[in-house]
């Protein structure tokens, strides 16, 4: 299982949070870092993501693919207080890719990416949350907010 958890790490937020920034980068031949404040949410959010995948292994005994998905709710670390730490992990990343490089296509690629994630979360995770874990997910969900309001 360490195995799937961890190609689907490197297919999911990988590409998302990591290579598309780089290649980003690389083609538009910004490599000058022009605020290292942007280093900032950039580090919190690798923090935030690494240990998110982490939950999702050990306590969720699964991975972050919709494959294969945790077989329990994960309900603890940053669980505890948004539902969705994850995707805010890696929105974090993107803005502190935009922040550090001062590249406004990477900062409108971070909005459309949230978008996208919030779209997913409404129609396709909760839905499917509330089928497989019933009660768990309704009690889970009324305590913890969706994002973090």
């Amino acid at each position: 299982m360490f195995i799937r958890a961890l190609l689907a790490f490197l297919a999911l937020p990988g590409v998302v949070a990591f290579a598309v920034p780089l290649i980003w980068l690389a083609v538009s031949a910004h490599t000058r870092l022009v605020s290292p404040f942007g280093l900032v949410p950039l580090s919190i959010g690798c923090f935030a993501l690494l240990w998110c995948a982490r939950d999702f292994y050990v306590a969720g005994k699964g991975t972050l693919a919709p494959w294969a998905p945790p077989v329990h709710l994960v309900v603890v670390g940053l669980y505890r207080y948004t539902r969705n730490p994850m995707y805010i992990a890696v929105i974090l990343i993107l803005l502190g890719w935009a922040l550090s490089f001062g590249l406004q296509g990477l900062f409108i690629y971070s909005i459309a990416v949230a978008s996208a994630f919030h779209l997913r979360v409404v129609l396709g995770e909760e839905p499917w949350l509330a089928r497989t874990h019933g009660a768990q997910w309704r009690d889970y969900a009324s305590r913890v907010p969706r994002w973090f309001w």
